[in-house]
């Protein structure tokens, strides 16, 4: 028995990923002729950086993208003001040693695609394109897909279907759950990857004919690349045609010059902005990720990386349910990533309705280290004494007493154990690891840190017994 997994966008790739490197047979279907084109979600988060260094992907990522470039506001022809991501969205981000990864980091979403589906291929799998999930039904123990290719129909027989098929999703579809939240009717945003000239170097240029970035034309820098990605938004009524001549009428309407000249449009799409999410992240044996069960402005650049880890929460905890651990362990994903999803519907709701206006409330947080699973099942912390740190938290990176990186421990398909001077129980497949107390891990000498193989904290305990007890669920 198989996992199909509908779509093969950065949620599908990421999941296969997580599943092929664990021994799962996948089945990657997208009706697509080929991987996503444009650029769209170019922006990875500090914590999607980390997903993608425990894949292996992190030196490809580096080496295709770069930071974030500042934003150069003109008014006309005149540069006005530069300002970087932390001071135009009014957001904070995080430093220090437990942080390897302290900004945001441009990579055009086509590239990340490449180097997810180059990554599966070396764990053995693979992508069907062309081939399309029209329907599915379900019985106790697996789950019939209805799968249409080149004018011929198949039915796969798996034990799992992961719809990550976009908000547009099939498999949400079907599957019938509710899907509440609201459209902005009123507006739309144009989106596309553009060649320019008369632009000068690396940056977000947000062109205006009098200074107001609310009516902004933006054309970003795309690294390994001569194209630029260009976002604008408008009112419903003042839609263009998804002509390159309209595109170009937009940028002097917008700056009111002429010289800078766009050519080669290599990609164009208009969309609405929703804000909506799914009642339900999983029936039966039928699960959704990504923008199948949440979608929202892009705004702050949540969505790519929201959907990312929405995958890779889910993807250690399918395996083990296939490998034998309860199936009650599912029901997790969505009790930790529904409230996640639901706080980023609102954030983004709200930078998108800002519009680069100054944030009157908490800074924003763009950066999603501080997303935590506090509270939820798969969370236990029976210390008398408890510090900043808890179970349910993200796992910071640090020093072992060894010298090795913590990161480099964690990277991989298995549980870790961290001791602080106690004795540690002895549990098969699980890697233990001594440490010293840091402002990171303000812990006693006889604390025990059980860290999941998604990086967060599963069990904080000065009890083995606690420890093993967790497993068993678990595993």
């Amino acid at each position: 028995m198989t996992v199909v997994i509908a779509g093969a966008g950065p949620t599908g790739l990421t999941l296969a990923c997580e599943l092929t490197r664990r021994g799962i047979a996948c089945r990657v279907l997208d009706k697509a002729p080929d991987l996503f084109p444009g650029s769209r979600g170019k922006g990875l988060s500090p914590r999607t950086q980390e997903v993608f260094d425990d894949l292996g992907i992190a030196p490809a990522i580096n080496s295709g993208g770069m930071a974030m470039p500042p934003f150069r506001i003109y008014a006309g022809r005149e540069v006005v003001a530069e300002r970087t991501l932390v001071e135009m969205l009014g957001t904070d981000m995080p430093s220090g040693p437990g942080i390897p990864y302290p900004g945001f980091w441009l990579v055009p979403q086509w590239r990340t695609d490449e180097i997810l589906l180059d990554r599966l291929r070396q764990f053995g799998g693979d992508v069907e394109f062309n081939c399309e999930v029209i329907g599915f039904t379900q019985e106790s123990d697996a789950v019939s897909v209805m799968v249409s290719q080149g004018g011929a129909t198949e039915l796969i027989h798996a034990s799992y279907l992961v719809g990550t098929d976009g908000g547009r999703s099939t498999v949400r579809k079907v599957l019938g759950v509710g899907f509440a939240g609201e459209t902005f009717e009123s507006e739309r945003t144009l989106i596309g990857d553009v060649r320019a000239d008369g632009l000068e170097g690396s940056f977000c240029h947000v062109l205006t004919r009098g200074g107001q970035v609310s009516e902004r034309f933006s054309l970003w820098n795309l690294p390994g690349s001569e194209h630029y990605q260009f976002v604008a938004n408008m009112a419903t009524e003042d839609v263009p045609a998804l002509t390159l001549d309209a595109v170009q009428k937009l940028v002097v309407d917008r700056s009111g010059r002429d010289d800078i000249v766009l050519w080669d449009l290599r990609w164009i799409s208009l969309y609405r902005v929703n804000a909506r999410m799914v009642d339900r992240f999983r029936v039966g044996r039928v699960i959704l990720a990504g923008d199948a069960a949440h979608v929202h402005s892009s705004a702050g650049g949540q969505g790519l990386n929201t959907s990312v880890q929405d995958a890779y929460n889910l993807g250690w905890k399918l395996a083990a349910v296939i490998y034998g651990a309860p199936e009650k362990l599912l029901d997790t994903y969505e009790e930790e990533r529904m409230p996640v999803a639901a706080s980023v519907l609102g954030l983004s709701t709200d930078l998108h309705h800002r519009n680069f206006a100054p944030a009157k409330g908490p800074a924003p947080q763009l950066h999603q280290m501080d997303i935590t699973y506090r509270g939820c099942s798969l969370a236990v912390d029976d210390r008398a004494f408890q510090g900043n740190l808890r179970a349910g938290d993200r796992a910071p990176d640090a020093l072992l007493d060894d010298g090795v990186r913590l990161f480099d421990v964690l990277r991989g398909t298995h549980f870790t154990l961290l001791t602080f001077g106690a004795q540690a129980p002895a549990i098969a497949d699980v890697c233990v690891r001594q440490m010293t107390p840091s402002p990171d891990y303000d812990v006693t000498a006889t604390t025990l840190v059980l860290v999941r193989p998604d990086g967060y904290i599963g069990v904080m305990t000065e009890s083995g017994r606690t420890v093993l007890e967790y497993l068993a669920r678990v595993v």
